[in-house]
């Protein structure tokens, strides 16, 4: 049998249930800490669905989400070119990506100067 690891995420809640504050950390290495934000996605082969598991904190900024969800768009289009191998469909992906930066304000449209 192989090696086993996990990883446990702890969220404190307020009265409401919304996370006020979030630790993980992983069995392999001196892995976790704080964050403010999880966004999980696990796929569920009896199903052929995915489950999604989003949280953020109150004290989550907007900017700091908006930054978040692109790079964790980056980080799909990056399991698609090496997961997946096309090269294509990442590459549109990557625009995407791209696109959603500058209408987010996280990347400045130089074609606006």
């Amino acid at each position: 049998m192989g090696k086993k690891s996990e990883i446990h995420i702890t969220v404190d809640l307020d009265e409401n249930n919304v996370p006020i504050a979030m630790k993980w950390n992983a069995s392999d290495g001196n892995q976790g800490g704080d964050c403010k934000a999880i966004f999980m996605s696990i796929w569920d082969e009896k199903e052929k669905n995915s489950m999604h598991l989003h949280l953020w904190t109150k004290e989550m900024l907007l900017d700091e989400m908006k930054q978040f969800m692109h790079q964790a768009l980056l980080s799909q289009a990056d399991t698609i070119k090496k997961a997946v191998g096309d090269e294509k469909l990442a590459s549109s992906f990557y625009d995407y990506c791209h696109e959603f930066a500058l209408k987010a304000d996280i990347l400045k449209n130089i074609e606006s100067k």
